[in-house]
């Protein structure tokens, strides 16, 4: 599709959702302004899709704890907006037009700023979620919405039959319109080609510009409504109106379709993880598809003291790791693990397996594995974490049931003689 042609879209980026099941890493910040992968915000992925895609009008809807994501916008992603040329990324916070709730559901966020979207005059409205990890261009799917004549087009994704419990699962004919639709059911029914598989909605939504007006004012008037684009305004839509799945495209070009919602401390843990492999599933590496993010204004990473010799002698090294600029290892070890930028880590540390946010500094003879450590935490020296999960909750660490230890932003790691413990 022609870029151009997208000029008469306008895209409504949903990113106020409270992220609980990623608890403590949203205790201070949304979801979508989480760390990923180091430099990255998980929000990085879907905008970058959308400047990718040629989409430059859009809206950002936060809600709770949007300090730290709008604060990213503004210093990752303004410049890329010619506001004179009719671009722009608004971050547009809960304006409470109707009543002094926060939104009731994803289909009352967009409704409570239908002014910001008339006003524009589109066409058609794509409508995303800003919390999930992909590569997808927007343009053959609004190029499809329009060749269909369609009402709605909904993003859909293959995936089996036990993991369409946790999504809204479509029924398609071989036209691809839908012809029904269930928000996460229990008994997932699957595609006409194979049994063990079913077509699941990715949340990814465009919609003719004048009939998504009409949903959402009538969706509005019903008091026994979740205001919820999966639970309500599809289903109703399917029964009269044009509504097609478009099969998810992926620009990641591997050879499985890579989507995540990294909705769980353990899923945002397993998709960090996957990038520090040799062949990693997400190709952050790829100038055809370039994920943006804010790049600060930081000295290269260092790696100091170079001594041969048994596993007493200080040395600097990072082994199968990701690390970010303005991190020094100074005489410590660093396996499989993901570095953000300005970590520190002091002479004779073992990091294993380990996610570590900017400015963390790991003390002296520290020893952590498997643990994901927020912004600026200190670790004092000798501090063993990650190695008795029973020992670390009673210290009152975050432990996940898989044995993960989080260590939340602002959490004081003190001393007391015997162990290191929280001090909150």
């Amino acid at each position: 599709m022609c870029r151009n042609r997208m000029r008469d879209t306008v895209t409504v980026i949903l990113a106020g959702g409270k992220g609980s099941r990623l608890e403590p890493l949203t205790r201070d910040r949304a979801k979508p302004a989480v760390p990923f992968g180091g430099l990255y915000r998980i929000v990085d992925f879907v905008l970058s899709n959308c400047l990718n895609s040629g989409m430059r009008k859009i809206l950002l809807l936060t809600q709770y704890k949007a300090q730290s994501l709008d604060r990213h916008i503004n210093l990752a992603w303004r410049n890329y907006f010619c506001r004179e040329l009719g671009e722009f990324i608004d971050v547009v916070p809960p304006q409470q037009r109707f009543d002094d709730s926060w939104y009731q559901g994803t289909a009352d966020a967009v409704y409570q700023n239908i002014y910001a979207i008339e006003r524009e005059e589109p066409r058609d409205v794509v409508i995303l979620g800003g919390d999930h990890i992909y590569k997808m261009n927007y343009g053959p799917m609004v190029e499809f919405h329009r060749k269909m004549d369609a009402d709605i087009t909904i993003g859909a994704l293959r995936v089996s039959r036990d993991e369409a419990k946790e999504f809204g699962v479509i029924q398609a004919d071989l036209d691809h319109r839908i012809v029904g639709f269930e928000e996460k059911p229990s008994e997932p029914k699957t595609t006409p080609d194979d049994p063990d598989v079913a077509l699941a909605s990715m949340g990814i939504y465009v919609f003719n510009a004048r009939f998504l007006y009409e949903c959402l004012c009538d969706d509005a008037t019903y008091e026994d409504s979740d205001h919820d684009f999966g639970k309500n305004i599809i289903p109703a839509a399917i029964k009269t109106n044009r509504v097609f799945a478009f099969p998810f495209l992926d620009e990641n070009r591997k050879r499985d379709a890579y989507w995540r919602d990294v909705g769980t401390i353990d899923a945002y843990f397993e998709a960090t993880m996957d990038l520090i492999d040799v062949d990693p599933q997400l190709n952050l590496y790829d100038a055809q598809w370039p994920i943006r993010a804010h790049q600060p204004m930081l000295p290269p990473p260092k790696f100091v003291f170079g001594s041969e010799g048994g596993p007493s002698i200080r040395r600097g090294e990072a082994l199968d790791s990701i690390v970010c600029q303005g991190a020094i290892v100074s005489g410590g070890r660093v396996h499989r693990s993901v570095l953000g930028p300005n970590v520190r880590i002091n002479s004779y540390a073992s990091v294993e397996d380990c996610i570590l946010f900017d400015e963390v500094e790991v003390g002296r003879r520290c020893r952590l594995r498997r643990v994901i450590v927020d912004k600026g935490v200190q670790i004092p020296p000798e501090t063993e974490i990650g190695f008795d999960p029973i020992f670390d909750a009673q210290r009152g660490f975050t432990v996940t049931e898989s044995g993960l230890v989080v260590i939340a932003r602002g959490e004081q790691l003190v001393n007391t003689g015997e162990t290191v413990s929280v001090v909150r």
